[in-house]
Order: structure tokens, then sequence, then C-alpha cells
């Protein structure tokens, strides 16, 4: 695992600087309305947007928990997948409270 360390420094790295600029597009759009007549890159921007934060943070924590025990990493995978289970799953909540038996 240390070797992907440095794969996702780089990823890392790539993806703040897409962010950065795609941000930067959405904020300046706001005021001037340049992608308006461009849905599709709107919708691209508002998508990246909204779970790109998100992304960067996996992939970050990805990079520094490679460095770490492997009973850190299991914590951690767990934790992630709790992350996108429930963010793109919003019904998997109540199912699982449907699953507690009431008293």
């Amino acid at each position: 695992m240390k070797n992907l360390e440095k794969f996702f420094d780089v990823l890392g790295e790539i993806l703040a600087v897409v962010l950065v600029v795609l941000y930067a597009i959405a904020i300046t759009n706001s005021t001037f309305h340049y992608l308006d007549g461009v849905p599709f890159f709107y919708n691209v921007v508002e998508i990246v947007r909204n779970y790109g934060a998100l992304l960067l943070v996996g992939v970050v924590c990805l990079e520094a928990i490679s460095k770490r025990s492997f009973i850190l990493r299991i914590i951690f995978y767990v934790l992630l997948a709790v992350i996108v289970i429930f963010l793109f799953f919003p019904g998997t909540y109540e199912s699982l409270i449907a699953l507690i038996p009431m008293a």
C-alpha cells in the first residue's frame, strides 16, 4: 500500500487544481451567467462542485492512510463506505431503522 502513496499524492494535487478552477468557474458564473447557453457544462460544474470536495478528502485520506497500520485502514474504509452508502442511497437509513424492533 505504501507504493500507492505517491499515486494518491499526485492524484490529490491534480484534483485540488481542477476543483479550484471549477469553483472559480462556478462562482464567476453566478455573477456573469456565461454558462446559461451551455447547460451540459453547467451541470458538470454543479456536480463537481457538490461532490468534488468529498472526493478530494477521500483521496487525501487514502494517501494518509496508506502509511498506517492495517487496522486503521480497515476503519477508514468502513467509514468511507458509510459516507458513500448514506450519500448515494439516502433510503438506507430508514431501511436499517425499520429492522430494529420497537418495544
